[in-house]
């Protein structure tokens, strides 16, 4: 006789038979075995790991021939944690606290509150003091709309076309947009689309903070099975991929190198330490702009090594900002 069928995953189904035994209701294998479309060794199987290995008290009264809970259980213990996993959820959980307002953070913390949800029976922890001690801060986070970005998440997840209005960057002109979305990313603290844009034939990345009037179509499309956002995005600095190929060399002072070499900066930096204490950083990018600004943000302190044309780049707009402010500063 072939083994019935599992209706539900494991733990959906130990939850069940959780919930059964929490009501007080006299069962039995067979009964569960019949509730849940299963057979009566994987409810044995799954009444000895709820005993065994999440010290559920469950009991065989062999006078009733039933099973039960030995006392009152509050709830079942899906998450097992240390006290040192529950300070890094809590410093996690802090950690959004920047993020109010933004897409995910109503989402995240609800996620956070069932997760350490059912922990105090386990573990007795006051983070009050720790946590005072730990704070977090990000500048330049982006502005989205959430109702914007959850209609837009939902069209992603379910493969449908979009249309929306939107403006370029440095414009004021607003475009309408046909596009199949095929991915949603955090960069540089704002979040963006990836899509194939339908007029222009071709992947594109949108600001949502730069979107309006989003409607979402009854069309369905079929995602690439070639696209990966990581290979998308891969020769980018930023948000934005550019169709170039740029091997670039930035060699900062000693003063900032330490800077350069603490943090991730790129999938594809190098970095090589010089005899002054200075670094020489190198990545492999597919457009200029993003890293022109990034460049310039560390003022006297880098120099460009290559390509010609990020020196010139970077020559040119530090210039025109120097002239910018000799002219604030005359018309005073």
């Amino acid at each position: 006789m072939r083994p019935l069928p599992s209706s539900r995953p494991p733990l959906a189904r130990m939850i069940r038979i959780h919930e059964i035994l929490q009501d007080g209701r006299q069962t039995n294998c067979t009964k569960l075995a019949e509730q849940l479309e299963v057979s009566t060794k994987t409810i044995m199987r799954d009444l000895a790991f709820m005993r065994d290995q999440l010290d559920l008290p469950a009991e065989y009264d062999p006078q009733t021939f039933t099973w039960r809970y030995a006392y009152p259980v509050k709830n079942f213990p899906t998450v097992q944690i240390s006290e040192g996993e529950l300070l890094a959820l809590l410093v996690a959980r802090k950690a959004l606290e920047q993020y109010k307002g933004t897409p995910y953070h109503d989402q995240l913390a609800h996620a956070f509150e069932k997760l350490s949800a059912g922990l105090n029976d386990r573990i007795s922890f006051s983070p009050s003091g720790t946590l005072g001690n730990i704070s977090f801060h990000q500048a330049g986070l982006g502005r989205s709309d959430l109702k914007l970005f959850e209609k837009l998440s939902r069209a992603v997840n379910d493969s449908r076309e979009v249309a929306f209005d939107y403006r370029k960057p440095g414009s004021r002109a607003v475009e309408h947009r046909r596009v199949e979305p095929y991915h949603l990313a955090n960069r540089e603290s704002a979040w963006y689309l990836v899509g194939h844009d339908l007029e222009r034939g071709a992947l594109r990345t949108f600001s949502l903070a730069r979107m309006q009037a989003l409607a979402v179509s009854e069309r369905k499309f079929a995602r690439p099975a070639d696209f990966s956002p990581e290979k998308f995005f891969g020769k980018a600095f930023g948000a934005f991929v550019g169709t170039g190929d740029y091997r670039v060399t930035v060699r900062f002072t000693a003063a900032v190198a330490d800077q350069i070499r603490e943090r991730f900066w790129h999938e594809s930096q190098e970095t090589r330490d010089l005899p002054d204490g200075g670094v020489d950083f190198t990545v492999q990018l597919g457009g200029l702009d993003e890293i022109v600004r990034w460049i310039l943000g560390w003022a006297g302190d880098a120099e460009v090594l290559e390509p010609k044309e990020l020196r010139d780049l970077v020559r040119t707009r530090a210039q025109a900002a120097a002239a910018r402010n000799v002219a604030r500063r005359e018309k005073r």
